[in-house]
């Protein structure tokens, strides 16, 4: 089939309840979305593969859930109240904003590393290029100026005696103002990772292309205290399992690729993302990055705590290197929304399915009645008896073949439809999504069956 636009994306997640515009009976809120009932579960499904995978499955890496709002040193020690900033432009025809280092990387199909530019060197290739707005088409553009990124808030009650607060626009400052916890609770021994999944918060500039970068957003991620001296291993060792698990997810090999930085952090030893081809072309889905010492060693010099390991065999002091693996919930899912959508020609006609792994799939199974007035009741029944072990769903309405079509859209692996040999013998048929083939199963074989389907 022809790739996917990201407006069909778009619209066939609100008609189908996957994700819906924020605040939409007010005219929307730009750039905000609300999960439906069947995008909340993929989501959820999303970061329960990831947490098993990465937490759940390693002994040596444990979980937190941080605090959103965090003391303001700890944005001063991490350089975001300083600098955490993107160069914005504004054209002076349409009065829209733009991110200068976007409009070029898209004006030279990402051939141009803006990343690595200054504003002057920015500002220069935008003039010389004649990059016009892509809004109007007009050529006026105002000087590129830092556009503040983090949400400024306050706390206090009385009036002009607050303090700022932010927003947090990054998950793993919580990792790190945690490391001395983690280490004396768990009794940890380096190597040792701590992760977490939370919500970020970012004023962009430019938000845009339905999930794919918005204000408010998810992130999966961990970081890999180590010694200096295997650090390198481990950051090799993460951008390989961070590739096998989207490709284990059902991401396809030839859609996705690493990509080195060309201009890293002044503390930085090394930076790679994983980049897939979104309808958009190819974009950032997560990154792994060698951060060294610079993290703890920021919170140890402005908190005043001693952010230090202590080597239970040499009792040598030092400060471990960071290894950072962070993804995005929101972009996976839009990735994994992509890649799992066909239109496939039948015979007859044309089938839109999505072919989710069943483990994130919304729903493993939906309870089909094959004739209402008489397996209603006992349909029921059997929805009450599967969705004790997976999320289940249930459709009366309309002919049975248009009840399989509404569960194809949605990813549905599997439907189980009650007829007269479930009532006489206990049997139902089960029809698998991707190949439409049915077998007949006993009502506990049924429950096993998807049951070893849906593991990841």
């Amino acid at each position: 089939m022809k790739d996917i636009s990201m407006e069909k994306i778009v619209n066939l997640c609100k008609q189908y309840g996957f994700v819906f515009p924020g605040s939409e009976i007010y005219d929307g809120f730009a750039n905000t979305w609300d999960f439906g009932p069947v995008g909340v579960e993929l989501k959820n499904n999303i970061k329960r593969a990831w947490w098993k995978r990465f937490v759940q499955e390693d002994m040596n890496t444990y979980g937190v859930d941080a605090a959103i709002l965090m003391n303001p040193r700890v944005w001063e020690a991490s350089g975001h109240v300083a600098s955490f900033s993107d160069p914005k432009m504004d054209c002076k025809k349409c009065k829209q904003r733009f991110r200068a280092d976007n409009l070029i990387e898209e004006h030279s199909n990402g051939k141009v590393a803006a990343e690595a530019m200054s504003n002057e060197q920015m500002q220069d290739y935008i003039n010389d290029n004649h990059i016009v707005c892509p809004n109007c088409g007009g050529f006026d553009w105002s000087e590129i100026k830092q556009f503040k990124l983090m949400f400024e808030t306050s706390r206090g009650t009385v009036e002009g005696n607050k303090d700022a607060v932010y927003l947090r626009p990054e998950t793993c400052q919580g990792e790190y103002v945690n490391f001395l916890n983690v280490q004396r609770t768990m009794r940890a021994k380096l190597p040792f990772a701590i992760a977490q999944i939370g919500k970020s918060f970012r004023n962009e500039i430019t938000p845009g292309n339905f999930l794919f970068r918005t204000i408010e957003f998810e992130q999966m991620e961990l970081q890999k205290f180590c010694k200096e001296q295997d650090s390198m291993v481990f950051y090799e060792d993460y951008k390989k399992r961070a590739l096998e698990f989207i490709e284990d997810l059902g991401l396809s090999s030839d859609k996705l690729r690493y990509h080195d930085h060309d201009k890293l952090a002044h503390y930085a030893k090394a930076a790679c993302d994983i980049q897939y081809k979104f309808p958009i072309g190819w974009e950032e889905l997560n990154g792994i990055h060698h951060r060294g010492t610079w993290d703890l060693s920021r919170h140890g010099e402005f908190s005043g705590k001693k952010m230090e390991y202590q080597d239970p065999e040499t009792n040598e002091k030092y400060i471990p290197n960071v290894i950072e693996y962070s993804i995005g919930a929101d972009r996976l899912t839009l990735a994994i929304l992509c890649e799992a959508y066909e239109e496939e020609q039948l015979e007859n006609d044309t089938r839109e399915v999505m072919h989710f792994h069943p483990a994130v799939a919304p729903y493993k199974a939906a309870i089909l009645p094959l004739v209402k007035k008489y397996h209603k009741d006992k349909a029921e029944e059997v929805y009450q008896m599967f969705s004790k072990s997976f999320m289940t769903t249930y459709d009366e309405t309309g002919s049975i073949g248009k009840r399989y079509r509404r569960q194809d859209v949605i990813g549905t692996p599997y439907c189980i439809t009650i007829d007269d040999e479930t009532l006489n013998n206990g049997t139902v048929t089960i029809r698998d999504r991707d190949t439409m083939k049915q077998i007949t199963l006993s009502l506990n074989d049924a429950i096993n069956y998807i049951k070893e389907k849906i593991e990841f």
